[in-house]
């Protein structure tokens, strides 16, 4: 089950840094401070290099540009 949470008398520079940083990930304040929050716990999430990505495209087989994009639309829909 979720748990609301609240984070009382935040400066407004730095709430300002946050609504841009949201804007620039293309997420909502909610959503990135969320992120925020499983990076610190659970770790940044491992980039691929471009070689490892080169790799796991050809093991998926993926033959065409819309294959690709719904599989990157899922995964940042995901997060």
């Amino acid at each position: 089950m979720a748990v609301n949470l609240s984070i009382k008398n935040v400066p407004e520079e730095l709430a300002e840094q946050l609504r841009r940083r949201a804007r620039r990930h293309h997420r909502s304040l909610q959503k990135e401070l969320l992120a925020i929050l499983e990076e610190a716990v659970f770790g940044a999430p491992k980039r691929l290099s471009l070689e490892e990505a080169y790799r796991q495209v050809r093991r998926l087989k993926l033959q065409t540009e819309s294959e690709a994009v719904r599989m990157v639309r899922e995964d940042r829909d995901a997060r």
